[in-house]
């Protein structure tokens, strides 16, 4: 006659009562026998207070990057630790594994390595290790958590980075730093050079062709030590997730490139997130360590479920600089209703700068128009081209205002608001 498991841990624990009345002797005998060894393999089991836990985790990883912590085990007791061991990290550190199955001599230490690949930016935490340590005949078990608090910061994947090189080489030719058939243009005279065919004949520089009987032509070199100010809203819209990315987290990615841009071009950076209170701002950092600060600023910020506060931003842009810059507005610039406070914000700062709207639109709404295979179809590409249109109209408003508006799906938004910032250097507007 076979007894579960269960039905023996239970028994030993003395949770149900064992009947005896009526029962055969050899069965009686049967759970006694089975009580003393589950009795015995209890006091085998090593006891899991008598263990020694340590933790070594990485400072920090890039969001989708895959790094590992190691979680060491000492066993100074004189019996074999036999266990199931559960590293308890946060769902959102991406562990792989996490249960293990251990064995552990007496007096010697063992190191398990759990494999993290973060979901989420932030701070990931690990606050315990639960063990569960078995008899030699694992018929009963010790179980504890112990507390073993462990952390890593995830950073901002910064993917857009792959598009620096050829960025930076279109500055360059701006710059007439590189080889080239145009000349290099810009707002600053650089210096005279002989015209060549092909050359704008309103580069000439007639007094300089005069002295020297043949047609000479200024060149000119993009303006240096112009002022970039990005604002990125934070507030309940930054949480909507397009193509599987909160739309915060791609305002990041589109800040971090115009900002290493911005920078390699002479440029300064002030950098501020902000719904109703400033939640990380990164003034007066150059070259390295402005990129390195300002991913560390991102990587704890959480989009907050509330509204965006619009009437302080001109202050906030006042208080970076009070010359003539450039500023970006990281937002949602969708429907009439949402952008209200923006658009009645607006010109405050156009009068001063010049003022951009970064916003990514969602690509499932233009999908959407494009199906009319049914009824629900056709109601369904109604109500997107009432998105659009919307969009439409609060693109225009913003125009109308002396703004400009970028607008991509998240992939491609860092790099068409890096486009467009070149094209103000080459127009001389920055």
């Amino acid at each position: 006659m076979a007894i579960s498991g269960w039905f023996v841990a239970l028994v030993a624990l003395g949770i149900v009562p064992i009947v005896i009345t009526g029962a055969p002797i050899v069965f009686v005998y049967w759970v006694l026998f089975v009580v003393l060894l589950g009795t015995l393999d209890l006091i085998l089991a090593v006891s899991v207070r008598a263990l020694r836990f340590e933790r070594t985790s990485p400072d920090r990883v890039r969001l989708g990057e895959t790094t590992s912590s190691a979680l060491r085990i000492t066993n100074p007791t004189r019996r074999r630790l036999r266990a199931i061991v559960r590293d308890g990290w946060q769902p959102s550190a991406g562990a792989h594994a996490n249960r293990v199955l251990l064995s552990v001599p007496a007096g010697e230490r063992r190191e398990l390595t759990t494999v993290l690949t973060p979901l989420r930016r932030g701070t990931r935490e690990a606050a315990h290790v639960t063990l569960r340590s078995y008899g030699p005949l694992r018929l009963i078990a010790r179980q504890t958590t112990v507390s073993v608090p462990s952390s890593f910061t995830v950073l901002p994947p910064f993917n857009s980075r792959k598009h620096l090189p050829s960025r930076l080489a279109r500055l360059r030719e701006l710059d007439g730093a590189t080889s080239v058939m145009i000349r290099g243009q810009g707002t600053e005279f650089d210096s005279l050079r002989d015209y060549v065919r092909g050359d704008d004949v309103r580069s000439i520089d007639w007094r300089a062709t005069a002295r020297r009987s043949e047609l000479v032509v200024r060149t000119w070199r993009p303006e240096r030590d112009r002022r970039v100010v990005i604002v990125v809203d934070s507030g309940r819209t930054s949480a909507a997730r397009i193509e599987d990315e909160p739309r915060i987290d791609t305002a990041f990615e589109s800040a971090l490139l115009l900002a290493a841009l911005a920078s390699s071009a002479g440029d300064h950076v002030d950098f501020m997130i902000y719904d109703r209170r400033v939640r990380a701002r990164v003034q007066g950092a150059t070259g390295p360590d402005l990129l390195s600060k300002m991913v560390n600023s991102m990587a704890p910020v959480q989009p907050e479920l509330i509204e965006m506060d619009w009437n302080a931003v001109p202050n906030l842009v006042r208080q970076a600089t009070t010359q003539r810059a450039l500023v970006v507005i990281a937002t949602t610039a969708e429907s009439p209703g949402a952008t209200h406070g923006l658009l009645a914000m607006l010109p405050q700062l156009t009068a001063k700068h010049t003022v951009v709207v970064a916003s990514v639109t969602d690509p499932s709404i233009v999908d959407a128009t494009l199906d009319r295979s049914s009824r629900d179809a056709v109601y369904l590409a109604g109500a997107a081209e009432r998105a659009l249109l919307d969009q439409s109209r609060v693109a225009n408003a913003i125009n109308q205002l002396g703004a400009s508006v970028v607008s991509r799906r998240p992939a491609d938004l860092p790099l068409a608001l890096a486009d467009h910032y070149i094209a103000l250097k080459a127009a001389g507007k920055l």
